[in-house]
């Protein structure tokens, strides 16, 4: 009983007690320098959008803004709870799916307040073949960060805790592509900009089981 005890004692002794707020600070150290990475690999790729000055004037541009962040702010702050041990996904889902309840309504109200024949134009503009795969290119800095601090964490649904940190780097991504795309359509930023979230996603949840085991 004695030696279990010198046992226990040995490798508790140089136990420290985690700061308060650590996880957070982690969180801040990981997400927003990967942040600042994707916004500089953006503007050195692609710059802000020509007409940045007549964009920050339209309401659609504001809008198609909100959206990433909100998604990324919702898909951070679960990934953020995941990253305990105790840790649950929280109300993720259900507040994921009312941003985009919500941005399909904008979405639909502006096709019927249009003309039939810029449907096209709303829908498909000019950049959808590869809008949702910048948006992912944009997003991997914030997602490596993602997994920096998730690796440093310990949540026990690698999976899903994976496939919330894509999330979150994807809308991430998403908004800083948004400085560059000159898209106006908001059914386009539901559906490509939506799925190239959900991509970044979708590779969270395949790496989530390896790169988030401990």
């Amino acid at each position: 009983m004695r030696k279990t005890d010198d046992i226990i004692d040995a490798l508790v002794g140089d136990l420290k007690p985690v700061p308060r707020h650590a996880l957070a600070r982690r969180f801040a150290a990981g997400a927003l320098p990967a942040l600042a990475v994707s916004l500089v690999l953006m503007l050195a790729i692609l710059g802000l959008r020509i007409d940045m000055a007549e964009a920050l004037m339209l309401p659609v541009f504001w809008i198609k803004s909100a959206y990433n962040a909100l998604l990324a702010t919702a898909a951070f702050l679960a990934a953020y709870q995941l990253a305990r041990p105790d840790g649950s996904r929280g109300r993720f889902f259900p507040f994921a799916a009312a941003i985009v309840a919500i941005m399909t309504v904008v979405a639909v109200s502006q096709l019927m307040m249009s003309p039939a024949e810029t449907y096209r134009t709303l829908i498909i503009g000019s950049s959808a073949p590869h809008c949702p795969l910048l948006i992912f290119l944009f997003a991997l800095p914030v997602f490596a960060g993602n997994m920096w601090v998730l690796r440093r964490g310990a949540p026990t649904d690698l999976r899903l805790t994976g496939f919330i940190a894509g999330i979150a780097a994807g809308a991430a991504g998403a908004w800083v592509y948004s400085w560059f795309c000159t898209e106006n359509g908001m059914p386009f930023v539901l559906v490509w900009y939506s799925l190239g979230i959900l991509l970044t996603g979708i590779l969270g949840s395949l790496l989530g089981p390896r790169l988030l085991r401990w």
